[in-house]
C-alpha cells in the first residue's frame, strides 16, 4: 500500500503542473511495470515452490539410483555393465512416455584392469593398497625397483635422470589444505595422475605410483584416466591410498633404498560401440530450440559411481518426470543425455556436440550435473555478461532452496557439454549458455573414483534438493530466455 499511496501523491503533485505531465505518466508507467513484475515473480515463487514439492515429496531419483547402483553396478566404458546402464537408461526413460527417446552410437574405449593390483614392500612384505589408473599398462609379471619420490610433476626437473632412471616414481603431491573450493584443490594435483607416468617416463623411470586425488586420509584408493604422449615408452600407472602412500614415507625415512614391488595386469582393447541415450519433451513455442541436461551414464570399475555421476544421471531423468507431472509444457525442447564415456575419452560429449553441429541445430543452453549428489549451493555460469546477470538475478528465487552460488565461468560448465561451445571444431554457438550444477562439494573427493562411491554414501534428501534446484533454473531459462 506505501508504493500505491507514493505513486498517488506523486501525481496529484504533477497534475498540478502540466510541465511535470510526462513525469506523471513516467510515474503511472512504472506503478503498471512494477506490478507485473512483482506479479511475475510471485508466479515464479510459486511454481518453483511446486517443483521442489514434487521432488521432495514424490522424488524418484533416490529409487532410481538405487537401481542403477545396486542392479546395474560400476559400468566403466566398453564393459558389459555399461552395456546393461544404456539398457536402463532407455528403458526408464520410454516408461516416461516422453515424447521422443532414442540413442546415438558412439565408439569407446575399451579398457580392463583385470584381477591382478599388488605392491609390497620387499623388505618386510608390507602390502600397500593401490588400484590401476584407467589405460595403464600391466606390469608383465612381477616388477621390482627402489622408490624415488616427487611432489607433483614439476618436482622431476629437480630430481633428473641420475635419481629417477630405473626407479618407480611415488608422486606425492597432496590437495592443498587451504584451498576452500576442493574442485580448485583436486585440479592443481591431478595433472600427476593424468601426465605423471609419461613425464617420468622420460627420466627413466619403471613405473609411477600416484598418491590418491582426496582430502581424506583413509585406504581407499582413487582411481581415474591417465594418458600416454608416447606409444613406445609407457609404463605402469597406479595409485595409492593416502594412508599408504604415507607409510611408505616413513619407511623411506628409516630405509631410503627401500624396493617395492608391482604386480598389474590391465589391458587395453579395440574400441568398442556403446551409445549417448536421449530423450525429449518438445517445446510449445520453440520446438527447434533446444536445452540440453545430463550427465554421464559410466562410470569407473571400482565403487558403483553414485555420485559420479550416478547423481546427475537420476537428476537429469527427474527434470522430465518434474516437468510432466507439474503439466508444464516448456517453450523450447527440453533434452535430457545420458552421456556415455566421461571418465576415460569423452566421446559422448564431443559426439554429441558434432551430431548437433552436423544437424544445424539451435542450443539455448545446456546444463551438467556432474560434481555429486551434495547439498545444493548453485550454478556456475558460463554466458555473455548480459545473459549472466539475467541468470544471477534468479537468486532471490532460489536462495529460500540454499542455490545462492551464481558464479561466473570461463571453464564451461561440464566435460560432457563444453564442446558445445568450448571446442573450436564443433562449437555451434559461442553465445549458447553452460551451467554447472553446484553442490556442497567439501566432501565430494572423499568417495570421487574410490571403491567408497557407492549408493549408500549417498543422502535423499540432498539429491531430491539437487533435483529441485535443476528443475527450477531450467524452468525459468526456458520461460525467460
Amino acid at each position: 500500500m506505501e508504493r500505491y499511496n507514493y505513486l498517488i501523491t506523486q501525481m496529484q503533485k504533477c497534475f498540478l503542473s502540466s510541465r511535470n505531465l510526462g513525469f506523471c505518466f513516467f510515474l503511472l508507467f512504472l506503478g503498471c511495470f512494477s506490478d507485473v513484475v512483482y506479479a511475475q515473480r510471485n508466479d515464479d515463487s510459486i511454481q518453483i515452490r511446486k517443483i521442489f514439492d514434487m521432488a521432495l515429496a514424490d522424488g524418484k531419483a533416490y529409487e532410481n539410483l538405487r537401481t542403477l547402483c545396486k542392479e546395474v553396478g560400476c559400468r566403466i566404458s566398453g564393459s558389459p555393465a555399461a552395456d546393461s546402464a544404456v539398457g536402463w537408461g532407455y528403458n526408464l526413460l520410454k516408461e516416461m512416455n516422453v515424447d521422443t527417446v532414442y540413442k546415438q552410437a558412439i565408439m569407446v574405449p575399451h579398457w580392463e584392469r583385470g584381477n591382478m593390483e599388488r605392491a609390497k614392500v620387499f623388505h618386510d612384505d608390507t602390502k600397500l593398497n593401490i588400484t590401476a589408473l584407467g589405460g595403464s599398462v600391466a606390469t608383465n609379471g612381477s616388477l621390482k625397483a627402489q622408490i624415488v619420490v616427487a611432489n607433483g610433476i614439476e618436482d622431476l626437473d629437480r630430481l633428473g635422470e641420475k635419481q629417477i632412471k630405473g626407479k618407480i616414481v611415488l608422486f606425492n603431491k597432496p590437495f592443498d589444505p587451504r584451498i576452500i573450493n576442493s574442485f580448485e584443490a583436486y585440479s592443481a594435483c591431478v595433472g600427476q595422475r593424468y601426465s605423471g607416468a609419461s613425464k617420468a617416463a622420460e627420466y627413466g623411470a619403471v613405473a609411477v605410483l600416484v598418491r590418491s586425488m582426496t582430502q581424506k586420509f583413509d585406504n581407499n584408493p582413487h582411481t581415474g584416466s591417465m594418458g600416454y604422449t608416447n606409444e613406445l615408452n609407457k609404463i605402469p600407472a597406479a595409485a595409492i591410498s593416502t594412508e599408504h602412500a604415507d607409510l611408505l614415507l616413513s619407511k623411506l625415512e628409516e630405509k631410503p633404498d627401500l624396493i617395492v614391488v608391482l604386480k598389474m595386469n590391465c589391458k587395453s582393447f579395440p574400441d568398442k560401440q556403446s551409445y549417448n541415450v536421449i530423450a525429449e519433451i518438445k517445446g510449445k513455442t520453440d520446438p527447434k530450440t533446444v536445452i540440453t541436461v545430463g550427465g554421464h551414464l559410466d562410470s569407473w570399475d571400482i565403487g558403483e559411481g553414485a555420485h559420479d555421476d550416478g547423481a546427475g544421471i537420476v537428476h537429469s531423468i527427474e527434470l522430465l518426470r518434474l516437468i510432466k507431472a507439474n503439466g508444464y509444457r516448456p517453450r523450447h525442447t527440453i533434452r535430457v543425455v545420458l552421456f556415455m564415456n566421461e571418465e576415460n575419452g569423452n566421446r559422448g560429449g564431443k559426439g554429441y556436440a558434432k551430431w548437433v553441429k552436423e544437424s544445424n541445430e539451435k542450443q539455448l543452453m545446456a546444463l551438467e550435473s556432474d560434481a555429486g549428489g551434495h547439498t545444493p549451493r548453485g550454478f556456475s555460469i558460463s554466458a555473455t555478461d548480459s545473459q549472466y546477470s539475467s541468470i544471477a538475478s534468479y537468486r532471490n528465487l532460489l536462495e529460500p532452496y540454499g542455490c545462492h552460488v551464481f558464479r561466473k565461468s570461463d571453464w564451461g560448465g561440464g566435460v560432457d557439454i563444453n564442446p558445445l561451445k568450448l571446442d573450436k571444431e564443433l562449437t555451434i554457438n559461442p553465445d549458447m549458455i553452460l551451467l554447472g550444477f553446484l553442490p556442497d562439494g567439501q566432501r565430494y573427493f572423499d568417495f570421487h573414483h574410490a571403491a567408497s562411491d557407492v549408493f549408500e554414501n549417498v543422502h535423499k534428501r540432498e539429491l531430491e534438493m539437487g533435483a529441485g534446484s535443476i528443475g527450477a533454473i531450467v524452468f525459468l531459462i526456458d520461460k525467460y530466455f
